[in-house]
């Protein structure tokens, strides 16, 4: 049984495919998953999804890219914070790939959202959902900072070095694992996965992104975490069940649920 860490069934691309994202989740033994929010705007409705079902859970954030929507303070994210289906604080981190013209000490403004959610997530007890890409020394310079091990967390989508892995590591954090493990170029990244402790690590699709081989191009969903699994179980010598099994466990205890 599987647990798909990260993913966006809001968005258009699923939402509208919910009785057959379900039925696929059934066949491919993927049992739970994390809803996403990326922006206060669209909480309700990743909220209402988490409702639904026994075994789905949600965050509350705005991911790094969002402009000109809401900007919450710590006390708006610790009200949404508070209800049962929320158990994790993200997308949130800092994102330096699109500067669209900027410099990186123009996106002061991305910096001080990352440190009112880490704040925000010590305050409730409820671990980061961290995305960073370009950006790895902010990212964790700001973590150390904010002493954003208090609250621990996850580095997700994880495509950064092995230095960086071992620094998330060092900070508590745990280490998840995409589609993008399958890809043809992804050789360093597999690297990686193949020494991350098991331990520390979650797996998950990101859907509809970044959908793994064999399904790459088409429209990513929780079902395909499976291919996931198996990549790692490839890497690690081990059965998938055990990727299965651990992955779940870690899932579990990070974001302090139970069975």
């Amino acid at each position: 049984m599987y647990i798909d860490s990260h993913c966006h069934l809001n968005f258009p691309e699923l939402r509208d495919r919910l009785p057959e994202i379900k039925a696929a989740m059934t066949a491919s033994q993927v049992h739970a998953a994390m809803v996403i929010s990326t922006t206060i705007e669209e909480f309700p409705a990743v909220r209402s999804l988490a409702e639904q079902e026994s075994a789905w859970w949600c965050t509350v954030g705005v991911h790094p890219d969002t402009e000109q929507l809401t900007e919450p303070d710590e006390a708006m994210l610790l009200d949404l914070a508070a209800h049962p289906k929320v158990v994790g604080i993200g997308e949130t981190g800092l994102d330096y790939y699109r500067l669209n013209g900027r410099s990186i000490e123009d996106m002061e403004w991305q910096r001080q959202r990352f440190r009112t959610h880490i704040r925000a997530a010590r305050r409730c007890g409820k671990p980061l959902v961290v995305h960073t890409r370009s950006s790895s020394e902010h990212t964790l310079q700001i973590l150390k900072e904010e002493r954003a091990g208090e609250c621990g967390g996850v580095f997700h989508c994880f495509t950064e070095t092995a230095e960086v892995a071992r620094a998330a590591l060092d900070l508590g954090f745990y280490i998840s694992f995409s589609g993008i493990l399958t890809f043809k170029n992804a050789q360093d990244l597999r690297d990686v996965a193949s020494w991350v402790p098991m331990e520390r690590m979650l797996i998950e699709t990101d859907s509809p992104f970044l959908a793994p081989v064999p399904y790459r191009g088409k429209v990513n969903q929780p079902a395909y975490v499976a291919q996931v699994a198996q990549q790692v179980a490839e890497l690690r010598g081990v059965e998938v069940a055990e990727v299965a099994r651990v992955t779940t466990e870690n899932f579990m205890r990070l974001f302090k649920l139970t069975a």
